[in-house]
């Protein structure tokens, strides 16, 4: 039927690139972007894992195709761009959402070694491997970046200063190329999930997760990675053309929230 507007919700066809992509909110956000029609490289250190993904989109009949990738290893981030550019002709859509969580006390004998690391994988990965993708992202008519950082970015815990220092930095370099790339077509924003479901956090005993969510959180529960897979899928609609540079916490209400 006729509409009466012109913007596009839908990223079929779009070509997507997914780092981290093999467990909890990477691989939502892979299989959402493949459920929604978009071609998907799911990228991840463990190919049995990656596969494991891919088969699950095929399954259904998405697109799909899988990577070992370790975000901070020039090469292999050059040879995936390179495959999956060959393979679909273009790339219009980088989720930089690969991390870790290393905890370590600032006097601590491994502080240096846990500082570098956190640093490698959370910050300046990101940055390389937009600058990997940023020749075909300036193709595309809708090109897309989305940053994962964190609400730690927004506040902090004790014991884990690396992780809060580069999240921040992950808003500030959001933040920074969303100026830059903006006069070229491209948006830049960034998603700070709060306690979400996830490998990092499964460690966590159940009581302690449902008390901490009782008190800290306004939905008094931890959130699904679909959830934030479905905050991510907005900010790459090609509708979702003026909106760069922003940080949206994904979080239940925990940044809001006093007492």
């Amino acid at each position: 039927m006729p509409r009466n507007t012109k913007l596009n919700r839908s990223i079929a066809g779009r070509v997507a690139l997914v780092t981290g992509a093999a467990s909890g909110m990477g691989r939502a956000t892979a299989l959402l972007f493949a459920d929604e029609g978009a071609h998907v490289a799911v990228t991840d250190l463990d190919i049995t894992r990656v596969n494991e993904v891919v088969a699950q989109i095929e399954a259904v009949g998405g697109s799909a195709t899988g990577y070992a990738l370790d975000v901070t290893d020039a090469a292999q981030r050059k040879a995936v761009v390179a495959d999956l550019t060959r393979r679909w002709g273009a790339l219009d859509i980088l989720i930089n959402n690969a991390g870790i969580a290393l905890e370590t006390a600032l006097d601590a004998d491994d502080f240096d070694v846990r500082w570098e690391r956190t640093f490698a994988v959370l910050l300046t990965a990101q940055v390389q491997l937009i600058r990997d993708c940023l020749p075909w992202l300036l193709k595309s008519d809708a090109a897309r970046i989305v940053n994962i950082a964190s609400t730690e970015a927004l506040g902090a815990t004790k014991g884990i200063s690396p992780y809060t220092a580069a999240k921040t930095g992950v808003i500030g370099l959001t933040r920074s190329l969303a100026v830059e790339l903006g006069t070229r077509g491209v948006t830049v924003n960034c998603i700070c999930p709060g306690p979400i479901l996830t490998g990092m956090t499964a460690a966590i005993p159940d009581e302690a997760k449902q008390e901490f969510a009782r008190r800290r959180v306004a939905l008094k529960r931890y959130g699904d990675p679909e959830e934030v897979a479905q905050m991510t899928l907005s900010l790459v609609l090609p509708a979702a053309s003026f909106v760069t540079g922003v940080a949206i916490p994904v979080d239940g209400g925990l940044t809001i929230k006093n007492a």
